[in-house]
């Protein structure tokens, strides 16, 4: 890699970090091109030059921590030999990453991330083709061996995933009443009966 791309990398990542650091303190309505400039100490013809758009950086951060999540997903669903150990392994790695990178997951789990989705879906899906494949082959694998329900791939992942984003939800919103070790103990046994053949 030349010095200049090596710059450019450095000036990408002072971006990305700057505004996560200013969403994570101000949350959405903080979150502008002026307090990311400032707090990245990057000049504001750089955020331009590396992500065409203050869109273009926030959609950035987002496929990043996005691709990371659904990477540990996939990992854990790799990881197992049955459906039931499958879906065990995805809700524990869920609510793990949430524990352990609580300022990427407020963002995944913000209002601005579930608009940007609603208006630009398939592109995010698009982004990150790799892991959401390799979670629908999982889901046909064990779907066509019989341990899953004969649904659509949607509907399972739907059915798998939809009470752990609801618990994460729940306890990034700070009200206290959710414990992530215990919804890692009791969700898998509650969803597999859901999905389950």
């Amino acid at each position: 890699m030349s010095p200049k791309q090596q710059r450019g990398e450095v000036t990408s990542e002072l971006l990305l970090d700057a505004a996560l650091r200013v969403f994570v303190a101000s949350g959405e309505e903080g979150l502008t091109v002026t307090a990311v400039v400032q707090d990245s100490g990057v000049s504001l013809g750089s955020l331009y030059h590396h992500f065409g758009s203050f869109d273009g950086l926030i959609a950035t951060l987002g496929h990043r921590w996005l691709d990371r999540l659904l990477g540990e997903l996939a990992e854990g669903l790799r990881d197992s030999e049955t459906a039931r150990e499958g879906i065990a392994a995805a809700v524990r790695a869920y609510l793990d990453f949430v524990q352990e990178h609580h300022g990427p997951a407020l963002l995944l789990h913000s209002p601005l991330a579930d608009r940007k989705s609603m208006t630009r879906g398939r592109e995010f899906r698009d982004a990150q083709e790799a892991r959401v494949s390799e979670v629908g082959l999982w889901i046909r694998l064990h779907t066509d061996s019989g341990e899953l329900a004969p649904l659509p791939a949607p509907l399972i992942e739907s059915l798998v995933m939809g009470p752990v984003v609801a618990v994460a939800r729940r306890w990034l919103s700070g009200i206290g009443d959710v414990d992530l070790d215990e919804a890692a103990r009791l969700l898998p046994e509650q969803i597999w009966r859901s999905v389950r053949a």
